[in-house]
């Protein structure tokens, strides 16, 4: 016998929390702890085992953290766990340049001093942060983890939105929130196209231990085939961001280790000292991919589900994380107001606040990867030019020192250190 309509009424009624999200990276756990905070409960469903993600040792993979998403940090109760390990970025060094010739003598100098509010940001390890949230996660009794699972459907009912996990089991909430990377399989479910293009350029990651101090300064140098980021670890070690072509990349990375560094020198100099490897090598192919839509119903999309940026500016996490705290606002307000958090209304708010902010960065790194990763005279003596300017007037210093701090714009309040 056929069920009754209201039997079927108050099953489709039930929640299994109140916000799913897919994808357990680093956005997908912060996020979680930040809703959690304001009383949401949370699944959080993450393809990968929680021993994976958790018990990786020294593989020098690490990330430039701003000074707002250090706040964020505080103000979930993880910067104190990892305080110990970060390292302060100072100042940032920018030059153009060949390898083997040199830096321009035009140059950029950011100079923490500059601002009132301290470092600019801080380089963590991943091997540091990534089991600090987790361990987080696991303490907080509204968050449930599933690990080792993958979506493979969702589906939308008056009310709420349900998704089909391989295993079998089905989850209902009021919204679902993607944090699944740029192959995000919630935006492609939701029918989000993308826009976005390749860049013929792959980013060749690793750490270095060097001889001398680097006193907490990153540096930026460019070359025509791409950027080189050297970025200041705990210690007398650095983390390498490299980006060449994608064919050299190929080549480079097959080298030994002795060769890899051979090619390397040139390029970084001998302003650190001796060189050695540490850790694993990488590598990660560079392109850009926009989400046409940072919202659909019942449906938000958070960090590289939403953009992925190529790496020149560092900002990819930090985007992430103004995601979430922008998303983590927006949710709790209008949780806090009795409003339906999955609605198109609630939602809007969140796109209007994010999508300008992350299509302007997206251009923005892909404007400056284009004009300087080419060896063209004439954008070569424009460019440097620019830099010559940019470095001699102080108000415009002190601007990209505070846009890189993420001081600016309309900050929610994670970003400003306050709790929800």
């Amino acid at each position: 016998m056929d069920n009754p309509p209201h039997t079927v009424l108050m099953r489709t009624m039930v929640f299994d929390c109140d916000i799913l999200i897919v994808g357990g990276g680093l956005n997908g756990p912060t996020l979680a702890l930040a809703l959690a905070s304001a009383g949401q409960s949370v699944i959080v469903v993450d393809a990968l085992p929680v021993k994976t993600r958790k018990n990786a040792g020294f593989d020098g993979r690490s990330y430039a953290l701003a000074l707002t998403s250090a706040r964020l940090l505080q103000a979930l109760g993880i910067w104190d766990k990892i305080e110990d390990y970060t390292q302060p970025m100072l100042d940032i060094k920018v030059t153009d340049g060949r390898a083997g010739e040199g830096a321009s003598p035009f140059f950029m100098h950011f100079d923490h001093a500059e601002i009132e509010e301290g470092p600019m940001g801080y380089m963590v390890e991943d091997r540091h942060l990534r089991p600090a949230l987790l361990n987080a996660v696991q303490k907080e009794k509204a968050i449930r983890q599933i690990n080792g699972d993958v979506v493979i459907d969702q589906k939308l009912d008056p009310t709420g939105i349900s998704v089909v996990l391989q295993s079998g089991k089905t989850l209902r909430a009021k919204l679902l929130v993607g944090c699944d990377g740029r192959r995000s399989g919630t935006a492609a479910r939701s029918g989000i196209k993308r826009t976005g293009w390749e860049y013929n350029q792959t980013a060749l990651v690793c750490a270095l231990d060097h001889a001398l101090p680097h006193n907490g300064v990153a540096h930026q140098f460019f070359m025509p085939a791409g950027p080189l980021a050297i970025l200041p670890l705990k210690g007398n070690r650095s983390s390498i961001v490299w980006s060449e072509t994608t064919e050299n990349a190929h080549q480079i990375n097959a080298m030994s280790d002795a060769d890899y560094l051979n090619v390397l020198r040139p390029r970084f100099g001998s302003f650190l000292g001796d060189l050695s490897l540490t850790g694993a090598r990488f590598t990660y192919p560079l392109s850009l991919s926009l989400a046409n839509e940072l919202v659909a119903p019942r449906v938000a999309l958070v960090g590289d589900a939403a953009h992925g940026i190529h790496p020149i500016a560092g900002q990819g996490l930090n985007a992430g994380l103004r995601d979430v705290a922008a998303l983590a606002d927006v949710v709790t307000d209008a949780s806090r107001r009795g409003e339906d958090i999955g609605t198109a209304a609630v939602l809007s708010r969140y796109q209007q606040w994010r999508r300008f902010d992350n299509t302007a960065l997206a251009l923005a790194t892909d404007a400056f990867n284009k004009l300087f990763s080419n060896d063209n005279p004439i954008l070569r003596g424009l460019r440097d030019i620019g830099m010559g300017i940019v470095g001699n007037m102080p108000g415009m210093r002190r601007g990209f020192i505070r846009e890189a701090a993420g001081l600016t714009g309309d900050l929610p309040r994670l970003l400003k250190g306050e709790k929800l």
